[in-house]
């Protein structure tokens, strides 16, 4: 990927807080604030695959949607093409979503049960596109369902006739019906097994390098994620503890949470299988409504020191290929 390319997408310093009532407390005990996404930054360019792993809750999911503005950011930058769309009104946003789809991870409930399939597929243009006619959708959504291996035969059935890898492809023709330029897919494979994730990852690759498709990918498995990501964001409690190139954080992961993440990865050869050493982590996920000073990882991580308590390590770049929020990698 070139570095002088323009990216398509920047993001800088986002954060997510959510205000949380404590069905307990009395009612003048003030609300908490729950960070959900707490100072990401990264750019995305045109072809490329932002792979964003870590456990439930972390926020990947927030942050895809705070991306789309489905659910707003409190404060920091989000800028499409050179324009900034944080604090934009809706109807800047409308015309941006055009060209940014997304992809939700149950295949079947992501999809309305009283609509057919040439319904859904078709819906994105009538949206967008109110002055096309009914013949002129029903040839763009035929065409889509081809290219993610639907059939015409299926086009008039409806959600429930499908299984999950089929209703997955018709999330996917959804998305790309208005040819966009980049597709959020938060966890679109988790709900599957792992012969069909990989014919939906195969799919997704092949659509990216026809179309020229920017893809932020989210999974919870680093397993999944090498197979379609260019670079990579290891997220913990809102934050963004590594963030490299494929290939220098698979073979020289820096945060003791990549490490501990990917030694957890199965290895298809029994001896090498059997014989390797596992980072087990310790506890529990703290609460994003109490979480612990300095770093955040610092309850849970085998390397911790006095000093991570101290202060909250931001990501610096430890090689050209890679950066780490820890005061120890």
């Amino acid at each position: 990927m070139a570095e002088a390319q323009q990216p398509i997408l920047s993001v800088r310093d986002l954060k997510v807080e959510f205000s949380i009532k404590d069905a307990k407390a009395w009612p003048w005990t003030p609300e908490r604030a729950l960070k959900a996404v707490n100072g990401i930054s990264f750019d995305l360019h045109a072809g490329e695959t932002l792979g964003v792993v870590g456990e439930s809750g972390c926020g990947k999911s927030t942050l895809a949607r705070a991306i789309l503005n489905l659910n707003p950011a409190n404060s920091g930058s989000i800028r499409w093409m050179g324009q900034e769309m944080q604090g934009a009104p809706e109807a800047a946003w409308l015309s941006v979503r055009k060209d940014v789809q997304m992809i939700f991870q149950d295949p079947l409930a992501s999809l309305n049960p009283r609509m057919t399939v040439a319904q859904i597929i078709g819906e994105p243009l009538r949206t967008h596109h109110p002055e096309m006619s009914h013949d002129e959708v029903m040839v763009k959504v035929r065409a889509i369902m081809a290219r993610v291996g639907l059939t015409a035969q299926q086009i008039n059935r409806y959600p429930h006739e499908f299984s999950g890898g089929q209703c997955q492809r018709i999330g996917i023709a959804r998305a790309l019906i208005l040819s966009p330029m980049l597709i959020v897919c938060d966890e679109p494979v988790s709900a599957l097994d792992v012969s069909i994730q990989a014919q939906i990852i195969n799919l997704l690759k092949e659509l990216q390098k026809e179309l020229g498709l920017a893809l932020i990918f989210i999974a919870h498995d680093l397993a999944v994620v090498r197979h379609i990501s260019h670079r990579i964001m290891v997220m913990y409690l809102g934050r963004a503890m590594e963030f490299a190139q494929k290939s220098a954080l698979y073979n020289d992961p820096r945060h003791p949470y990549t490490q501990a993440l990917l030694s957890a990865i199965p290895i298809p050869d029994p001896d090498l299988e059997r014989n390797k050493v596992v980072q087990l982590l310790q506890g529990d996920l703290p609460s994003p409504m109490n979480p612990p000073s300095g770093c955040v990882f610092r309850t849970r991580c085998p390397k911790a020191q006095a000093e991570c308590a101290a202060e909250v390590p931001e990501l610096r770049a430890l090689t050209p290929n890679s950066q780490a929020a820890c005061i120890l990698a």
